[in-house]
């Protein structure tokens, strides 16, 4: 780090020296206002105070200057290091007032995503190490012309109580709690906000509107004008599966049952406590709509409306997330392909594909599935900032201390650290056996950051003596899993082979007929398996890391078997072709969690109880 050296006259110097001397006999303290420093490279800037440094950065470049556009939200790093033997104080402070409508407050602490107890920051050096840690202010200008902020900290040792300078002010802290609704709209800019006197909708490329709830990253959508719900959508394709085989209405579809399906497999079983934080009579408007994006028009009440706790965005409430960007670019296109409510026709359904455009899609198709949801406006947030790596939290569904609880009672979606080195993120799918945890790998297995990949066998017929059920029921045990780990898992599981056809319902995976009167007689045992088409997390994405085909169980005829297509589609391939592996199993009873809060960045760790 480049340290910054001001020039000043050796009488300025002599004076400078003397006060801090004085301050320093009279109580170990010492408080230095801040001065405006700029550079114009993009190199770094240390600002010194004796021996306490703090660094200023916005968009990684390093300033003591924050400039915010009009109707925008920026947040602004600041990392603070300690490199003394005693413990040191910092206060954040601007300079010059700032326009009633902006808003600037300290969030959090990036390691610990804890408000700090009292006003001002401690650290401690420990060792010879000293201390560092980054924070972060965030910055809510909700005016019509850009502000310019000056930052700046005071510094003090041992505690001693801070005196700001008579024109700075103290920041005041942002928490981001309340209810979720007034939450949302009080911590987006208005640049990235459409209110079309119904609903207020998030818009843009990269608004902070990220929610973490049941196992599952999702991303706020809109608020109600009038009664403050609000809906989510899920920020990743969830399963996937045909969206009906008869009529295109969203109330007789196989969409609509597997989004509601209340069986110990199904979609709405799985969320915690839907009862509590859903709206459960939601109204869905599915009218038909071909309109091209940019033409469509809010469809009328007196349409196709559909009563569900769980639906898709309609093409309407897709178009409105983009206003102020493209399609491509907006924060609803996750690269992926999935279903959108609308029908396009008699015949065809509304799609999204991986570059953000709609098109019509034929039902009898298999496409990704991104529920979305409605939640109560009385849902308080608790916690986080809105962001990815700090999605907002919601009250009863914020767990901490988790240790010694048993695993079989956590929630589809939640990651889990599982297995030796890189293959080791895996991620709740149900509890589909009584008391047993059916977990599946969050990313397909690699070797050296390549993509396993290995034929499925001879014929469609799954069992741990094929090709794709020897690997994993032999090879992975040993060499992905690891001894730490295998005992954890349960020896003789049930694997379900049912055949689902062009068109057909889901279900049949599983069941003999769609009202699941009985199970397939097609099934196997062994101790590790794969998903099957329509099962919970079966064409889970993250398309940054996760972008590959890869096998399931299902046949889709006697001679092909249904795969995840890489972009979120499913399709039917040889069995003698080479797919990509996610290994499915299910853990004991008597696992239980030893840390972690089951996010992608703080997985479950897990041991036998």
């Amino acid at each position: 780090m480049k340290k910054l050296f001001l020039e000043v006259s050796f009488t300025k110097m002599y004076i400078i020296v003397m006060i801090i001397v004085i301050l320093l006999v009279l109580g170990g303290y010492f408080s230095y206002a801040m001065f405006t420093v700029t550079k114009e490279k993009n190199n770094a800037i240390s600002i010194i105070t004796g021996n306490l440094i703090y660094t200023l950065t916005v968009d990684d470049v390093e300033s003591n200057t924050l400039t915010v556009p009009s109707n925008t939200v920026k947040d602004f790093k600041v990392e603070l290091s300690n490199p003394n033997n005693r413990i040191a104080r910092f206060n954040f402070y601007y300079l010059d007032d700032l326009p009633a409508s902006t808003k600037i407050g300290y969030i959090k602490e990036e390691k610990t995503n804890t408000l700090p107890s009292e006003k001002g920051i401690n650290l401690e050096k420990t060792g010879t190490s000293g201390s560092s840690n980054t924070y972060v202010i965030r910055v809510i200008n909700n005016s019509g012309s850009s502000v310019t902020i000056n930052l700046g900290v005071e510094v003090g040792l041992d505690y001693n109580d801070l005196s700001l300078p008579s024109n700075g002010h103290i920041l005041e802290e942002i928490t981001h709690e309340g209810e979720i609704g007034t939450v949302t709209l009080s911590n987006i800019s208005k640049d990235n906000m459409y209110n079309d006197e119904v609903d207020t909708f998030i818009t843009g490329e990269f608004p902070n509107n990220y929610l973490w709830y049941s196992g599952k990253l999702w991303r706020i959508v809109s608020v109600n004008n009038e009664v403050k719900t609000v809906k989510l959508v899920t920020q990743w394709n969830i399963s996937m599966i045909p969206y009906a085989s008869g009529s295109t209405d969203f109330e007789e579809s196989y969409i609509k049952d597997w989004l509601n399906d209340t069986s110990v497999d199904g979609f709405l079983y799985n969320l915690r406590d839907y009862e509590s934080f859903l709206v459960t009579d939601s109204k869905w408007n599915a009218t038909t709509d071909s309109s091209s994006l940019g033409n469509v028009k809010r469809p009328s009440d007196s349409g196709t409306v559909v009563t569900a706790t769980v639906g898709l965005l309609n093409l309407y409430e897709y178009q409105e997330s983009f206003k102020g960007t493209t399609y491509s670019n907006g924060y609803l296109n996750n690269c992926l392909h999935w279903w959108i409510l609308t029908p396009y026709d008699n015949t065809n359904i509304n799609e999204i594909d991986n570059l953000g455009n709609s098109n019509s899609f034929d039902k009898l198709q298999t496409l990704g599935v991104r529920p979305s949801i409605n939640l109560k406006s009385n849902i308080k947030v608790i916690d986080g900032n809105g962001t990815v790596d700090n999605p907002y939290r919601v009250e009863e569904d914020n767990d901490k201390d988790l240790n010694t609880v048993k695993l079989n009672t956590r929630y589809s979606g939640e990651y889990i650290r599982f297995g030796v080195d890189g293959n080791n993120l895996y991620r709740i799918v149900s509890h589909e056996t009584k008391n047993l945890t059916k977990i599946v790998s969050a990313i397909p297995l690699k070797d050296s950051n390549t993509f396993k990949v290995s034929v499925f066998g001879n014929n469609i017929t799954f069992s741990r003596t094929n090709t794709i059920g020897s690997f994993l029921n032999g090879d992975y045990l040993t060499n992905y899993v690891g001894s730490s780990y295998t005992d954890m898992i349960e020896e003789n599981s049930t694997w379900y082979l049912g055949t689902v056809g062009s068109g057909a319902s889901y279900k049949l995976a599983k069941y003999t007929d769609t009202n699941m009167s009985s199970t397939t007689p097609s099934t196997t045992n062994a101790k590790v398996g794969l998903l099957r088409l329509g099962e919970l997390m079966s064409g889970q994405f993250d398309i940054d890391v996760n972008n590959t085909s890869y096998w399931t169980l299902t046949p889709i005829s006697t001679s092909a078997i249904r795969r995840i297509g890489q972009y979120g589609s499913s399709f039917s391939v040889a069995p003698t072709t080479t797919n990509a592996i996610s290994p499915v199993l299910n853990l004991k009873e008597n696992v239980i969690i030893t840390g972690g809060t089951g996010t992608k960045l703080d997985p479950f760790t897990i041991e036998l109880g």
